[in-house]
């Protein structure tokens, strides 16, 4: 019974949607790429750069956003970078992506031992607090669970309604998903596929970097270089079980951060002879599961990873 009693309690659903933000900036930024056909397999070093860069702008004396601000600036250059490697020059997305990851990683690693070359623990900051909404975070049970987050979660779910919009009632939006269908048909109208995707690209990491960033400026308030912890690899996943739906990527992320939230308070509630790393791994099988299960039904982007070259069909 206890076991159940865990989903009344309004700190696992707070839990939930703060567990989630990254998971949703990650998944946008993965999504907004590969619906213009570009694999982006760098997201796991641009969320670690983003993580470092806004901290360690925090900790040098610029505020919360400015940190947030940098750090997504920092990662749509690292997704031009990619972009050139890939559009214009047609690289294979899968190695200029882990390529990418690998480099981030590295670097950002570096900047902060250059930075820091002594350090025995790592410094801290003052990281965005809960932002109370007037009213609504009075109600009881769902106030407190969904109404007095920081403000980068609310930024999130706005992020994810903004994409839906532009992706389904723009025409910006058309265009970035018929050049991930078609990019030879976009060329018939007049309009360049190759600009398209670089930009797509680097809006995308920058979303990436954001998600990063939350982890070091409302999550935690220090930086360390393990800390993304595979969250870039799962917003991949995530991607494929949206269907490459911005909706549905909201959604999954919110699925995910559900396991991970409850399986953190079930360790308190099972006995204590089940090693930890059962419940650790339990989002991890689950998720899995639901992939495989979303991705029978998932139409993918026709172009999806497939180089294009100009007046080639």
């Amino acid at each position: 019974m206890e076991a159940l009693e865990i989903f009344a309690s309004a700190s696992l659903w707070g839990a939930v949607l703060r567990i989630a933000t990254p998971l949703i900036f990650g998944t946008l930024g993965a999504l907004i790429c590969e619906r213009s056909g570009v694999l982006n397999l760098g997201i796991e070093g641009i969320m670690t750069l983003g993580a470092m860069v806004a901290w360690m702008t925090v900790y040098q004396g610029g505020d919360l956003w400015t940190g947030l601000i940098v750090a997504a600036l920092c990662g749509g250059l690292f997704g031009l970078l990619h972009a050139m490697l890939t559009v214009p020059l047609g690289l294979s997305q899968h190695v200029t992506g882990l390529g990418i990851t690998l480099f981030a990683s590295s670097l950002t690693y570096y900047i902060y031992r250059l930075s820091l070359p002594v350090s025995s623990s790592p410094p801290t900051i003052e990281p965005f607090q809960p932002l109370a909404i007037p009213g609504l975070s009075d109600i009881p049970f769902v106030g407190e669970a969904l109404f007095s987050q920081t403000a980068p979660t609310y930024l999130a779910i706005f992020a994810c309604l903004a994409t839906a919009y532009v992706l389904a009632r723009t025409p910006l939006g058309l265009a970035v998903r018929m050049t991930g269908e078609n990019p030879h048909a976009v060329e018939a109208q007049g309009l360049d596929p190759i600009r398209i995707r670089i930009g797509a690209i680097i809006t995308g990491s920058a979303f990436m970097a954001v998600g990063g960033a939350f982890l070091t400026t409302a999550t935690f308030n220090s930086f360390f270089p393990t800390m993304v912890q595979g969250r870039g690899w799962v917003c991949i996943a995530l991607v494929v079980f949206a269907s490459w739906r911005p909706g549905k990527a909201l959604l999954g992320a919110l699925l995910f951060a559900l396991f991970d939230a409850y399986q953190l308070r079930l360790q308190h509630v099972v006995e204590s002879a089940i090693p930890y790393q059962v419940f650790l791994m339990v989002p991890y099988v689950l998720s899995i599961v639901a992939l495989i299960v979303m991705s029978r039904r998932a139409k993918v982007p026709q172009a999806l990873m497939a180089p294009y070259r100009k007046g080639e069909r």
